[in-house]
């Protein structure tokens, strides 16, 4: 409940922005021209709102702790490695954090490669080995330091922006040549204009997401590579290779899931936001 409360509030908060700025700019969707200004407001003002505030949700949604005094050796073990690793990899050292869960999984999230938050399972923490789980924090820290989080919020602003103007063109065309067929000169209206919107944007909203999975595919790929000079190309492989052993991932949010070290299974490999593990595997030893 908590989750989908955040959930609706922040669409709410989105939304609310979103008017403001339409209102001040005085844009008019009734002309092509304002249309893309509507879609643009919408599709990357939820982008980077979502962006700016994905450590909060991240921490509210997950119940993440952030380690500020560790509490004993592992903890002490798993800051200070998220430390040498950021160094290494030239950012700002990332808030560490812990989230109870039992699946084998971390994630990064943040606005900026010098304001991140890495947050890892307790399964996976207590359930790993000391290399294994090197591998996973350099995967996560590769992601931070190749400013993944700002690269998907571009796309996504992008891909958000063609949904809601294609929907809307495609659904003025159709009120057209209704209108045009009608002995009295009436489209859909606005009942049935609507509803051919929801569809157009369920279709290219499907697009749209395989177009956001294959960007994805290709960032965990890269994030693998970065895991591997960071942690060792041996340690990588180790950490891929326990997490194809272990249990299929639990319902993380699609925004930390998007950065997860592990992603969901599915039937057709085009909605995937993770490569299967065994591709991953095979790309690490072919380096």
């Amino acid at each position: 409940m908590k989750r989908i409360f955040l959930l609706i509030a922040t669409n709410m908060a989105i939304l609310l922005v979103a008017s403001i700025v339409m209102s001040i700019l005085g844009v008019n969707t009734s002309t092509m021209g304002g249309l893309l200004v509507f879609a643009a407001i919408f599709g990357f003002g939820g982008a980077f709102i979502s962006l700016a505030i994905s450590k909060w949700m991240a921490k509210k949604t997950m119940g993440c702790e952030v380690i500020t005094t560790p509490r004993d050796n592992m903890e002490r073990w798993l800051v200070d490695t998220v430390a040498r690793q950021a160094e290494q990899a030239g950012i700002k050292m990332p808030e560490v954090a812990i989230y109870q869960s039992p699946e084998l999984n971390a994630f990064a999230t943040g606005p900026s490669k010098d304001n991140s938050l890495v947050a890892v399972s307790s399964g996976l923490l207590y359930g790993m080995t000391q290399d294994e789980i090197e591998g996973v924090l350099a995967h996560e820290v590769s992601h931070v330091a190749n400013g993944d989080m700002v690269t998907l919020t571009l796309i996504q602003g992008v891909v958000n922006t063609f949904v809601i103007f294609a929907a809307r063109v495609v659904a003025s065309i159709i009120d057209n040549f209704v209108a045009s067929n009608d002995e009295e000169g009436e489209g859909l209206g606005m009942f049935a204009y609507m509803a051919v919107v929801f569809v157009m944007d369920m279709l290219f909203g499907i697009l749209a997401s395989m177009i956001v999975a294959y960007f994805s595919r290709v960032r965990e790929f890269k994030a693998d590579a970065g895991g591997a000079q960071l942690a060792g190309k041996h340690k990588m492989i180790a950490a891929l290779d326990r997490l194809r052993q272990g249990p299929e991932t639990g319902a993380m949010p699609a925004q930390m899931a998007a950065f997860g070290i592990n992603g969901k299974k599915s039937m057709a490999e085009l909605m995937m936001s993770h490569p299967p593990l065994e591709k991953r595997i095979e790309a690490l030893r072919a380096q």
